[in-house]
């Protein structure tokens, strides 16, 4: 009982953090867009600017949290993006909010996201048995999706109602409310001395995925991944918002249809797992991610506007499967003195890519308008998947898991 009233506490701070992420998804890009008149590469700049502490800080964020006690790390973490959020509405509202200043905002933001995805995911095993990992990440997908599904639309009528610095106000609360009911959490955990150097164990987390041949095709299917979404973080809202003339509330309920499908790939996640094996159900689930998004690239004006929800959450259905089950495995496989490295090591090489995809994609729109972007960033979306797609053998080395 004791276990799964933390469990609750953790699920419940994560499906509100994620709340406010999914409203700073539509209200970032729109603050920059519509407040500051932001053109397409300074939108790249600002995509950049979140990710880019991912290259930066990625690994040795691994190690500081395997010799720490990770509940605290990321309590503070959601206490320093509250803080950080909350500037930018009390600078609109004294008049002096900058694009420089966004971008400041974003590069600490992106520094604490570090900070609490590694050892959030590191966490979670002192936490649920290993033999309910499938269960225990389904759940947080669920709340995070129910944010997905709530957030966008919330965002975007936050947006048209009080403006976009002001509605980025939520996201900051979302972040102090969710460090609050992470101190009531508790975990068995230790805080691990080491008289090796940061070099060394940076290296043998890079090492565990590096040999591992299920973690290290999906590293580089997901460096592909993250580098399209962040094109799309361009191309989204230039294509829906600038070009077709999509207002800010139907915006925002056009991001949220991949997480309908989302929603429902984390409830059938730990059932599909049991039938088919941990190898099957990322084989399956990366193939039809694959195929499934792709027809979003037929989205335009009328009617064509509504490609863009069905093939978005189609493809939530898989990518969902996809995600939990390669997260589940990863945790189950990976030493517990390690788990904070590897978790930093696989966010390292799939995330540390995604500042220039940000950066493409605004240098693609300034020469080739919002289309280009966003079927760019849809294209490597759905293709990201073929790193696991094109090695069937992976099902024989996940299954043993």
């Amino acid at each position: 009982m004791e276990r799964s009233s933390d469990f609750a506490l953790f699920a419940w701070a994560n499906g509100i953090t994620q709340m406010g992420t999914q409203i700073s998804v539509v209200a970032l890009p729109l603050t920059a867009l519509l407040t500051l008149d932001a053109g397409a590469f300074d939108l790249g700049l600002l995509s950049a600017a979140q990710m880019l502490a991912f290259l930066l800080i990625g690994l040795p964020a691994g190690v500081w949290v395997d010799r720490s006690r990770r509940r605290p790390i990321i309590i503070w973490a959601d206490v320093v993006r509250g803080v950080a959020l909350l500037s930018v509405p009390v600078a609109a509202w004294l008049g002096v909010l900058t694009l420089p200043q966004l971008y400041a905002v974003a590069l600490v933001v992106g520094a604490g996201t570090v900070f609490f995805d590694v050892a959030h995911m590191s966490l979670l095993p002192a936490i649920v048995p290993k033999e309910r990992l499938e269960r225990g990440n389904g759940v947080l997908e669920i709340t995070k999706n129910v944010s997905l599904l709530a957030g966008p639309g919330v965002g975007g009528w936050a947006v048209a109602a009080l403006t976009a610095p002001i509605a980025l106000l939520a996201d900051a609360v979302s972040y102090l409310v969710s460090a609050l009911l992470l101190a009531g959490v508790r975990a068995r955990e230790t805080a691990r001395r080491s008289e090796r150097s940061l070099r060394h164990e940076v290296a043998e987390g890079l090492r565990f995925v590096a040999v591992e041949p299920v973690l290290r095709r999906i590293a580089v299917g997901g460096a592909v991944a993250m580098t399209a979404n962040s094109v799309c973080l361009v191309g989204l809202p230039l294509y829906l918002v600038k070009e077709l003339g999509v207002g800010s509330a139907q915006y925002g309920l056009l991001l949220s249809a991949a997480a309908v499908g989302s929603l429902a790939g984390a409830a059938l996640v730990a059932r599909v797992t049991a039938r088919l094996g941990t190898g099957r159900t990322l084989y399956g689930s990366a193939a039809l991610a694959t195929v499934l998004y792709l027809p979003a690239l037929a989205t335009g004006p009328g009617w064509r506007l509504l490609v863009f929800p069905v093939a978005a959450s189609l493809f939530g259905v898989a990518s969902a499967i996809f995600g939990i089950a390669q997260l589940s495995y990863r945790q189950r496989i990976t030493p517990g003195h390690l788990l904070g490295r590897v978790n930093a090591s696989m966010r390292f090489l799939m995330w540390g890519v995604v500042p220039l995809g940000g950066l493409a994609g605004g240098a693609l729109g300034e020469w080739f308008g919002g289309y280009a972007v966003f079927a760019a960033g849809i294209a490597l979306l759905g293709l990201s998947h073929l790193a696991v797609v094109t090695a069937p053998a992976i099902m024989k080395t996940a299954a043993a898991s």
